[in-house]
């Protein structure tokens, strides 16, 4: 079940608002497409990241993928639970699983990303 309380990106990523804030993660879709993941590599604290640019990089037993700001911003903090438990990504991937926090530079990026209907369609279609 896609939760309704956050937008979609067509890359698979979410972000869930909280004030001029992001926290972004991986969808359950992504992490079962990528299998068991083994490792991720965080962005800096205070990293400035364009829409789109690349935020994380996520390497499972199948794939080496990558996490993308769904909206531009400043990393103001990261998941490091992440770097010790990395499957925390397979396992809760809208809770702990949960990537990074971004205040946000435009909170109208948001009206660009899907909501979880619209992204459920999208998984659907392939």
């Amino acid at each position: 079940m896609t939760p309704k309380d956050r937008k979609y990106t067509k890359d698979h990523e979410w972000a869930l608002r909280d004030g001029d804030n992001v926290r972004v993660g991986l969808t359950d879709h992504a992490q079962k497409q990528l299998g068991d993941i083994v490792f991720v590599e965080l962005p800096e604290e205070g990293k400035n990241l364009g829409k789109g640019e690349q935020l994380a990089t996520v390497e499972s037993v199948k794939a080496v993928g990558e996490v993308l700001a769904p909206v531009t911003g400043d990393v103001v903090e990261v998941n490091s639970a992440l770097e010790a438990t990395p499957d925390l990504l397979n396992k809760s991937p809208y809770e702990e699983g949960w990537v990074a926090l971004l205040r946000m530079d435009d909170p109208g990026e948001l009206d660009d990303l899907l909501d979880a209907d619209a992204y459920e369609k999208l998984i659907e279609e392939g």
